[in-house]
């Protein structure tokens, strides 16, 4: 009697030589993965490969289900199969793209694919056993996208599957009744299934793990990938009649090929200490000698057409200078230091001083001007008639101090002024923002109040001339030089050494170029010897560092030659304004810079915003009017000046105003142009 070989789904029996294969491919992967620990050990010196090549075998684990009868236009079988299964080879060449360390790649795979099985035996209806193989063969075309969703060795994968039919025969064997064991079987029936589509579209996913096979510190590499993919009966129907479908689970491993590329560093796994190349960087410092000079400084100093309010008040501060009748006719431009605030910051003294005399400058001019008129806006966020009083408050001082006609200033209030310091939707720093956005306008139609070349809403007053004594110039400063510190150093700081021992510490930095005032590190000395150190910390977080020995002479004053500076002002994260001075900087800076002088452009910010966005912000505005100013030299046929150009961001150890106030912050947001005569 014939054995019936009838397995049912599920069947432990149908399944145990299918298991002992994945136990096989598994325990394969445990000891490549014991291989790959080992050679990760080694010494990188070639990045891992972006492009591989190779090929891929596997066991397709195919399951049939649906239903056939027919199988070809002159031969059906007495009953239906229903259900099936078999294990098919497939072998295919691949290419396969994916940077190191990124999550998305490509993978392409053409070649032989196997979908036999070996359906389920029926009885038919002479209690004979029936018995259907179908053996069928497809070239498969299968683009994926690969994505590795840890940056890691493990990626899943899936895209669609191209198939094209190859071999589509079957073999038909039905057996004898087995109460007639005498009977003669009928013959086996060979043949090719009809209705068979020549093509198939479906689809398909999977996952799979890389394990490195050669180390990082070959040229060439090889990695074994297992992995297991799955396609779903969906589309999978191999003929265009009946209800037979087919469902793969692919099993398998890929020998993958690629060459790196040698790299400069060598890339350490943790806790490995090996020797790395140190970046390539140029350390220098530059130290003036400082020859004593008393620069007398001829400032051109803007004024800001704002006056800012205390929350809470419509009363001009008292930071402000206010006047008595009495006092109007002692008020000079020049000599305001005899009208000093009340309060003062400690930083800019001078400048301060004026701009709190600003109402006072604003009186004396409508007093000289008498066609002259102002609109005063007051915005304040609790609301219009808010606003409308700190306007009234600034009206009633210029009329019953400076007697000025009420007719020749008009008020008005708003919720917020017309170029806000406080963005819809921001959520930062809205104290000091809305601090800033609490305040009257001044604007002016009439050009005898206006900075020339400035007109509109937001012109700025007419500056003032302030001559003085400037501190320690930039030219005087210690210039310290890292070249290439941005691309090699997270950040660098500097040691400073004297003859006696003693250290200080300055940074951390993040540019590449710094200077500090000689003061801060001579402090009472004339002059003195030092060994500086530059220590630098990689991104990988190695530690570099390069000495040299300076002399320093601290900058002491004489009375020898005299310097001018303009100040261009912005309203809050406003890049693109210096236009607006271009004709300001042509006609009204240029002319003064003398033969063969030197142009110090620096560029800051007040304390609002992102560090690093506001170091770019002022650095980039610096270059803005350095680019105006050269135009206007080049075009007149002059080449005969130098320029250096700084951008300090928010750094308050060279911001020219301290930020304590609004005002003192929107000085803040400025670009300053020093011009100096040559020596």
């Amino acid at each position: 009697m014939k054995a019936n070989t009838n397995f049912k789904k599920g069947s432990r029996k149908a399944w145990s030589p299918y298991i002992l294969q994945i136990k096989s491919l598994l325990l394969s992967a445990l000891i490549l993965t014991g291989i790959q620990t080992a050679l990760q050990g080694q010494e990188t010196k070639y990045t891992k490969p972006s492009w591989w090549f190779g090929a891929a075998a596997g066991a397709n684990f195919n399951f049939h289900r649906g239903s056939t009868q027919q199988l070809t236009d002159d031969f059906a079988v007495p009953a239906a199969f229903h259900n099936g299964s078999g294990v098919g080879l497939y072998i295919a060449p691949l290419l396969e793209f994916h940077r190191p360390d990124t999550r998305l790649g490509f993978m392409l795979q053409a070649g032989y694919d196997s979908r036999r099985g070996k359906f389920d035996q029926i009885i038919t209806a002479c209690n004979c056993p029936a018995d259907l193989s179908a053996q069928l063969t497809y070239l498969t075309i299968e683009p994926s996208l690969r994505l590795a969703p840890f940056k890691s060795n493990f990626y899943l994968y899936g895209g669609p599957r191209f198939a094209f039919n190859m071999a589509k025969s079957f073999k038909y064997q039905l057996g004898i009744n087995p109460d007639y064991p005498d009977q003669v079987a009928d013959p086996e029936v060979t043949g090719d299934f009809s209705k068979m589509f020549k093509s198939i579209f479906s689809m398909q996913i999977g996952a799979g793990c890389d394990i490195e096979l050669s180390s990082q510190d070959k040229e060439k590499q090889a990695v074994l990938s297992p992995f297991v993919a799955f396609q779903p009966y969906f589309n999978q129907n191999p003929r265009s009649i009946e209800t037979w479908n087919v469902t793969t689970v692919r099993v398998g491993a890929a020998l993958k090929f690629g060459r790196g590329h040698k790299i400069a560093a060598v890339a350490v796994p943790a806790k490995v200490v090996v020797a790395v190349a140190e970046p390539e960087v140029k350390f220098s410092v530059y130290s003036p000698t400082n020859i004593p000079v008393e620069r007398r400084v001829r400032e051109i100093f803007p004024l800001r057409n704002y006056v800012f309010f205390d929350l809470g008040s419509t009363e001009i501060p008292d930071r402000y200078v206010l006047l008595t009748k009495d006092q109007v006719k002692e008020f000079k431009e020049g000599q305001m230091e005899v009208f000093k605030p009340k309060r003062l910051s400690g930083r800019s003294d001078r400048q301060m001083i004026v701009y709190y005399n600003v109402l006072n400058i604003l009186g004396d001019l409508m007093g000289k001007n008498p066609l002259a008129t102002v609109t005063l806006t007051g915005s304040s966020e609790e609301g219009i008639p808010d606003g409308l009083a700190m306007a009234e408050s600034v009206k009633r001082y210029l009329v019953g101090v400076f007697g000025i006609d009420a007719s020749r200033i008009s008020t008005e209030g708003r919720i917020r002024p017309r170029i806000p310091s406080e963005q819809p939707g921001g959520t930062k720093e809205l104290v000091l923002l809305r601090e800033s956005d609490r305040r009257v306008s001044i604007a002016s139609e009439s050009p005898a109040l206006l900075m020339e070349f400035q007109s509109g809403p937001d012109a700025l007053l007419k500056p003032v001339e302030i001559v003085g004594v400037q501190k320690a110039p930039l030219d005087s400063y210690v210039s310290f030089n890292v070249e290439g510190a941005k691309e090699a150093f997270s950040s660098w700081e500097l040691e400073v050494r004297d003859e006696k021992g003693t250290l200080q510490k300055f940074g951390p930095y993040t540019q590449e170029k710094v200077s500090i005032p000689g003061k801060s590190i001579l402090g009472a000395r004339p002059q003195g010897n030092f060994n500086v150190t530059m220590v630098g910390t990689t991104k990988s977080g190695k530690t570099v560092k390069k000495e040299t020995p300076i002399h320093m002479v601290l900058w002491t004053p004489s009375e020898r030659e005299e310097g001018m500076r303009f100040s261009i002002i912005f309203e809050f994260n406003e890049s693109q304004s210096i236009a607006a001075y271009d004709k300001y900087l042509t006609d009204i800076v240029t002319p003064k810079i003398p033969e063969n002088g030197t142009v110090i452009i620096h560029g800051h910010t007040d304390i609002i915003g992102d560090e690093a966005n506001n170091l770019e912000l002022s650095l980039a505005r610096a270059n803005e009017v350095k680019g105006i100013i050269e135009n206007a030299l080049s075009k007149a046929g002059r080449s005969d000046v130098k320029f250096e150009v700084y951008g300090f961001g928010e750094d308050q150890s060279l911001a020219p105003f301290a930020n304590d106030t609004p005002e003192e912050r929107f000085y803040n947001r400025a670009v300053i142009i020093d011009i100096i005569p040559s020596k």
